[in-house]
């Protein structure tokens, strides 16, 4: 019956990238390694264009990805490294995750979808969670960093999970993900203005 419903495969199809997307927004390799695993294991189908997803050589390269990247975010000073640069890998990361269940609507189609429906998801998460981080740092000394990660290797793994095997449920958690993260992002923005003012020294 539900075979029959117009365009539902196209949908699915959405739910599932914009869930692996939200996923590689809070830690790039993870959702990769989980498409990896569950293609080379044949837990889901990948399309001949995407087919090095599932080969045994990308399984290795981003399971040791996704161990490093984790632990790097538990080292002071590295972790902050890794924020300058999530944004744009998380966006890439997306992008990629996107496309790979869109193959069948044609190059140029597919990769502006992916681009901003998937790069935009994942860059709006990461830039989010990057702003967490600094308000962590700039309340906490960056004693409150650890929690932060954890939080996002949490949150990666759930989305990249929910994503594979339910993926409504997964496109309706980004969606609350992304209003929390603009909710968030203001109060966290008010925040360290507040906090850089109160530490400016008074004129004299």
């Amino acid at each position: 019956m539900l075979e029959n419903i117009p365009y539902l495969p196209y949908a699915i199809s959405a739910f599932i990238g914009i869930g692996l997307a939200a996923a590689t927004g809070f830690r790039v390799f993870l959702p990769m390694f989980a498409v990896s695993l569950a293609s080379f294991m044949g837990w889901i189908p990948m399309h001949e264009n995407f087919d090095w997803l599932a080969g045994l050589p990308i399984l290795i390269t981003t399971g040791i990805a996704t161990v490093v990247e984790i632990l790097a975010y538990y080292i002071p000073f590295v972790d902050h490294l890794l924020d300058t640069m999530s944004v744009p890998l998380a966006t890439i990361a997306g992008s990629v995750m996107f496309a790979s269940q869109f193959a069948d609507i044609g190059t140029f189609p597919q990769w502006a979808l992916a681009l901003i429906a998937g790069g935009g998801t994942a860059a709006v998460i990461s830039s989010g969670f990057a702003g967490t981080r600094a308000a962590s740092t700039a309340t906490t000394g960056g004693l409150g960093n650890s929690v932060v990660a954890t939080t996002e290797t949490a949150g990666a793994g759930i989305m990249s999970f929910l994503a594979l095997a339910a993926p409504v449920i997964a496109f309706v958690a980004t969606l609350l993900l992304l209003i929390t993260v603009f909710v968030l992002g203001k109060k966290i923005w008010r925040r360290l203005r507040r906090t850089g003012k109160d530490n400016a020294p008074n004129p004299t």
